[in-house]
């Protein structure tokens, strides 16, 4: 058993039972200030002041709300799953607490007289444990639309597993390259092995090593997920409003509603601590800080709060600049780019690293063969792009043009002459000229002429 195993395991229960009450409480009042905060960060991007009335700095405003919501009548539709109905917004702020238990939020720290580490307890596939709690926590949105018993909740129900099923995939496989390069999946060692120099083809560079920096494109290919992954602008799908009302939440009020809103915020916390855990380096100082005094003991818990807040600050200012895109749109970026771009990246990093470890920069072939496979991806690329618009067709001006000939009147182009018709008795369409007078008059008479 190494040591930071026996860090884990050998916590007194007492220790284990405040690690989960100061995990419970921080995430609470973390939620209530991040409302604050994104809310006083889009009235600055949209030039007015946000709350600012209750409490000093409008803080009261947010949790003003929250107490409105646990007293509001807890109303349900009738024709509703009853049992469903309730389960399902539990089951998502369930799953959005339990990521935080394998999320180191500091290094080595004495609590009372005990060793121990800011983290609730470690595995050696963390990593996707946070993953398949995550999925987990969408099956409440499933089942929110599904027990309400509406057209537009089920549609967003709907809408929200294909759009889990789309990002997470992804999401996933950004993380392989993490994995790659750390050889390990456990959070709090990848969190390590970023403390490590760089190695860059034989030659080390005094830095830490942030993934952020060394896998640059999963580290955007993630960034990117994260919005599919939390429901927010500009993938937010599934309860957009324009369309579907409020989706899966349309029929929930009261703590239901307030359980849904509550596990939005911390899943934007969740994937925004995960990112700082596996690409920025977690609960360490950046440089040049990192090693000194302030990258010790309780001083991680506050690079780590301070990380997470810097992207959940981009999180809403992607919200304030960018509007919602469509739902083809969305998922062709899913399917078409993020997830191929993910499988060429990751190929190509495997190459490096094994061409590092076994010596095979030297070898003419295994170059050659690099080359070949990058231009066979750019040619790819190139070639999956979007097919250029044909060229208007300049409209003959001495052509007549039928408006009715499709069945629906369309406008002529500038330059088109329109064809007069008059409908005959028969009900048939002629050219003015051809139908008789009397056809010409009935039609007249009868407010048919076109």
């Amino acid at each position: 058993m190494t040591g930071m195993e026996t860090v884990f395991l050998d916590d007194p229960w007492w220790i284990v039972l405040i690690k989960v009450v100061g995990i419970f409480v921080l995430l609470l009042t973390w939620t209530i200030f991040n409302v604050w905060f994104e809310r006083r960060v889009l009235g600055k991007m949209q030039n007015r002041k946000g709350p600012i009335m209750n409490g000093p700095l409008g803080l009261g405003q947010a949790l003003g709300d929250g107490v409105k919501l646990l007293l509001k009548e807890d109303f349900r539709p009738a024709r509703t799953d009853a049992v469903v109905f309730s389960l399902a917004p539990m089951l998502t702020g369930v799953a959005a607490f339990a990521s935080w238990a394998v999320i180191p939020l500091g290094g080595p720290v004495r609590m009372f007289g005990v060793e121990t580490r800011l983290q609730l307890t470690d595995l050696p596939v963390a990593a996707l444990v946070v993953m398949a709690i995550a999925g987990v926590g969408f099956y409440g949105f499933v089942l929110a639309g599904w027990s309400s018993n509406g057209t537009y909740s089920l549609l967003g129900s709907m809408r929200a597993t294909a759009q889990v099923i789309s990002y997470e995939i992804a999401m996933g496989l950004s993380l392989v390259a993490v994995f790659m390069y750390a050889g390990t999946m456990s959070t709090s060692q990848i969190v390590a092995a970023q403390q490590e120099p760089i190695n860059l083809f034989g030659f080390t560079i005094p830095l830490p090593s942030w993934y952020g920096l060394l896998l640059l494109p999963s580290f955007v290919i993630y960034y990117i997920s994260m919005f599919g992954e939390t429901n927010r602008q500009p993938f937010d799908m599934p309860e957009c409003e324009s369309e579907l009302v409020s989706g899966h939440i349309t029929d929930f009020s009261g703590f239901r509603y307030a359980l849904f809103f509550l596990a939005e915020y911390i899943n934007v916390a969740t994937v925004s601590a995960v990112c700082v855990t596996l690409f920025l380096g977690g609960y360490h100082a950046p440089w040049p800080l990192a090693g000194t005094f302030v990258d010790q003991g309780w001083f991680g818990l506050l690079w780590f709060v301070l990380k997470v807040q810097i992207m959940f600050f981009t999180v809403s200012w992607v919200r304030a600049a960018v509007p919602r895109v469509r739902y083809d749109q969305m998922m062709k970026l899913g399917w078409k780019v993020l997830i191929p771009a993910n499988l060429a990246w990751i190929v190509l990093l495997a190459l490096v690293r094994g061409a590092s470890v076994h010596g095979w920069w030297a070898n003419p072939i295994f170059i050659g063969t690099l080359i070949v496979f990058i231009a066979a991806v750019v040619a790819v690329i190139w070639m999956s792009g979007p097919e250029p618009e044909p060229e208007p067709e300049i409209a003959d001006e001495d052509a007549e043009f039928d408006a009715f000939a499709g069945g629906y009147p369309v406008p002529p182009m500038p330059g088109q002459k329109l064809i007069n018709k008059v409908v005959t008795s028969t009900g048939t369409e002629e050219p003015v000229g051809a139908a008789s007078g009397s056809a010409r008059r009935s039609s007249t008479s009868n407010g048919a002429e076109l």
